[in-house]
C-alpha cells in the first residue's frame, strides 16, 4: 500500500470540513500540509442541500442567553449547557465571517442581514440565503479553500478505516477510486467531518452519500458512538420521494393540514402551531395519519398537506424559490397553486462520534466536526437551522485544534504495519467475496426495517423485530457477492462498503433505543411515553466488541437551566 504524509487530514469536505480546512491554513499561516478527501466532489456534498437558514445571534432585541434556552429546552434538556453556551457565543462570528468571505445572505431594506423565524426558535435568527443557504455556504467556503495552495483537496477518495495507535491518531486508509488502489495517508492530526448515516433509512431527506462512513470507522477504532437513538425525523419530507421541504416554508407562513381542512398543530402546541420543534410536529404528523386523518398515499406513504397557497406570490418566487421547483419537478406541483404532501423522513443525527465541547475524541490528534460528531449541543432534538451553524462553529474550532496541535508535533515517521495491513486486508476480503447474497437487497431489507420499527413512533416489541433483523442481514452480509472485481471506480465495492457501515451504525442505533426506557425528544417510546429525568438524564454511549454494541452512561451537563416540561 502506498503511503502519503501530511501534517493534517481531514475526511469530508462539507460545510464542516472545508471550514476547518480554511481555519488549519490560517492558523498555520501557510506552513502545515493539509489533506482533505471527499468521496465526492466537494461542490456535490450534502450540505448544499441545506435550504432554510443559519441560526445567530444578530439583533438587538435577541441574546446569547434567549438562543442557549432555546437550544436546551429543545433538546428535551440532553444538551450539555456548557457546549450550548460555548457553541452560541462563536455563532455570530461564522455569520459575519461568511460573509467577508462573499456570501450572498439575503436582506432587509436597510441592508442588514435578513432573519427569519424557525421552529422551537424565540425570535426569528435564521439567517439565509432565499431558500438554498447550505448552497450559497458551501460555494462560499470552496472559492475561499482555494485560495490557499497549502490543502491539497482529494476528491472521489473513500476513507475507509482510521490507524490509531497506542490511543494516538496515525493515519487514514483511503480507496482512490479513480484508480482503485488503498492509499495510508499518514499524518500529525486529522479531522472526520464525515457528515450523518440516515441513509440507513428509506424515506430519508438525505443526500445517497450519507452512510455513515465517520461513525462506523471511529467504532471500528474503539472510539465510542454517543446518543445513537436520537435520530431526528422532519416532519415535512416530499411524498414520495422524501426531499426535504423546508421548515422556512412554515416560517414563512405555510400551514399544515389534515384530510378534514384542519391547522392540526393547534391541539399539540397551541402557541407555537407549526413553528414548535422537529419532535413535536413529526409527531402530530404521524398521530394525524394514525387516527386517520391523513391523505392515503402511494406505497403506504400516507401524508397531511402543507400549504402555501395563502401566501404572496412573490413569497414563494423570492424566498423559496427553490421548494417550488423541487416540488414541480419531483412531484408535479405548483405550490403556488396547490399544497404539497408531505410527512415525517429521517433527517439529522443528534448522534455522533463521542466528543468534548471543543470537538476533541478520546483519541489524542483525533477530533470530529458537524453531524458526524455529538457533542451535545442538541441533545435529543435538534432545532431547525442549528445544525449548519454547528459545522461552521466547530469546522472553524477544531480547524484551529488540529493545527495548533500539528505545529507541536513531530512529523509522523512510523505507521503500526499490523494496523495499516490488518485494513487493507479488511478491503481486500470483502471486495473477493463470491456468496450468494445480493448485498443490494441486504440494504433494501435494512431500510424497511427502520423505517417501519425505527422511527417516530418506537416500542420494545418493534425495536426487538428490529435488532433481530439487522443481526440477520448481518449474518448474510457476510456471504455477499461483489460483482465488480475491478478496479477503477468500482462503485459496486464502495457500496457494499458503505452497506456494512450503516448495517453497523443500525445495530447500534437499535440497541440503545432499546435500552432507554423513556420518551424524549425524538426517540418516543409507545411503551415509555413519559421522560424520565431520575433514570435517564444522561448520554448513552455505544463501545464496539465482538459480541455487538456495549452501552455505557455519562451525565448531562447542567449549568443554569434545570430541565423542566416542554410546553409549545
Amino acid at each position: 500500500m502506498e503511503r502519503m504524509t501530511y501534517d493534517v487530514v481531514i475526511v469530508g469536505a462539507g460545510l464542516a470540513g472545508m471550514r476547518a480546512a480554511i481555519e488549519a491554513a490560517r492558523v498555520s499561516n501557510g506552513n502545515l500540509s493539509i489533506a482533505i478527501l471527499s468521496k465526492t466532489h466537494p461542490l456535490r456534498c450534502h450540505s448544499v442541500c441545506a435550504q432554510g437558514g443559519t441560526a445567530a445571534v444578530l439583533a438587538d432585541k435577541d441574546s446569547f442567553e434567549l438562543h442557549a434556552w432555546d437550544t436546551i429546552k429543545g433538546s428535551d434538556f440532553l444538551a450539555d449547557q456548557d457546549a450550548v453556551e460555548f457553541f452560541v457565543k462563536r455563532a455570530p462570528k461564522e455569520i459575519l465571517q461568511l460573509e467577508h468571505w462573499g456570501m450572498p445572505w439575503s436582506r432587509t431594506e436597510d441592508g442588514k442581514i435578513a432573519q427569519r423565524p424557525f421552529g422551537g426558535h424565540s425570535y426569528p435568527r435564521a439567517c439565509y440565503a432565499a431558500d438554498k443557504t447550505g448552497f450559497y455556504e458551501v460555494h462560499t467556503l470552496y472559492d475561499t479553500m482555494l485560495r490557499y495552495e497549502n490543502i491539497e483537496i482529494f476528491d472521489e477518495w473513500f476513507a475507509t478505516g482510521l490507524i490509531v495507535d497506542d490511543n494516538t491518531f496515525r493515519g487514514v486508509v483511503a480507496l482512490n477510486m479513480k484508480d482503485g488502489n488503498l492509499y495510508c495517508i499518514a499524518a500529525k492530526a486529522c479531522i472526520i467531518a464525515t457528515g450523518g448515516c440516515q441513509r440507513m433509512y428509506k424515506f430519508t431527506t438525505f443526500s445517497h452519500q450519507c452512510t455513515g462512513d465517520g461513525m462506523a470507522m471511529a467504532y471500528r477504532a474503539g472510539i465510542p458512538l454517543k446518543d445513537m437513538e436520537f435520530v431526528q425525523f422532519h416532519p415535512t419530507g416530499l411524498v414520495p420521494s422524501g426531499i426535504l421541504i423546508t421548515e422556512g416554508a412554515r416560517g414563512e407562513g405555510g400551514h399544515l393540514k389534515n384530510k378534514l381542512g384542519e391547522r392540526f398543530m393547534k391541539k399539540y402546541a397551541p402557541e407555537k402551531m407549526e413553528l414548535a420543534p422537529r419532535d413535536i410536529v413529526a409527531r402530530a404528523i404521524m398521530r394525524e395519519i394514525l387516527e386517520g386523518r391523513g391523505f392515503e398515499g402511494p406505497d403506504g406513504l400516507d401524508y397531511v398537506i402543507l400549504d402555501l397557497t395563502h401566501l404572496p406570490e412573490e413569497v414563494i418566487y423570492e424566498r423559496l424559490g427553490g421548494i417550488r421547483e423541487i416540488a414541480m419537478r419531483f412531484a408535479g406541483i405548483d405550490p403556488v397553486d396547490e399544497p404539497l404532501p408531505v410527512r415525517p423522513a429521517a433527517h439529522y443525527s443528534m448522534a455522533g462520534i463521542h466528543v468534548n465541547m471543543y470537538g476533541a475524541t478520546p483519541v489524542s490528534g483525533l477530533w470530529a466536526a458537524g453531524e458526524v460528531a455529538c457533542v451535545s449541543i442538541h441533545g435529543a432534538n435538534r432545532l431547525g437551522t442549528n445544525s449548519t451553524i454547528d459545522c461552521l462553529v466547530y469546522g472553524a474550532v477544531t480547524g484551529e485544534q488540529a493545527a495548533k496541535y500539528a505545529m507541536n508535533r513531530n512529523p509522523a515517521t512510523t505507521l503500526p504495519r499490523e494496523k495499516v495491513d490488518a485494513e487493507e486486508n479488511r478491503v481486500n476480503e470483502i471486495l473477493s467475496r463470491n456468496g450468494d447474497e445480493n448485498p443490494y437487497e441486504i440494504r433494501r431489507e435494512m431500510r424497511d426495517t427502520m423505517d417501519k420499527y425505527v422511527y417516530v413512533f418506537r416500542d420494545g416489541e418493534g425495536l426487538t423485530k428490529a435488532l433481530k433483523k439487522i443481526r440477520e442481514l448481518q449474518e448474510r452480509f457476510r456471504n455477499i457477492k461483489v460483482e465488480d472485481k475491478g478496479g477503477v471506480f468500482n462503485t459496486n465495492l464502495t457500496d457494499v462498503l458503505e452497506i456494512d457501515n450503516m448495517l453497523t451504525l443500525a445495530e447500534v442505533t437499535i440497541v440503545s433505543a432499546l435500552a432507554r426506557t423513556e420518551s424524549r425528544g425524538a426517540h418516543y417510546r409507545l411503551d415509555y411515553p413519559k421522560r424520565d429525568d431520575k433514570n435517564w438524564l444522561k448520554h448513552t454511549l455505544a463501545y464496539r466488541t465482538p459480541e455487538g454494541p456495549r452501552l455505557e452512561y455519562i451525565p448531562v451537563v447542567i449549568t443554569k437551566w434545570p430541565p423542566t416540561e416542554r410546553r409549545y
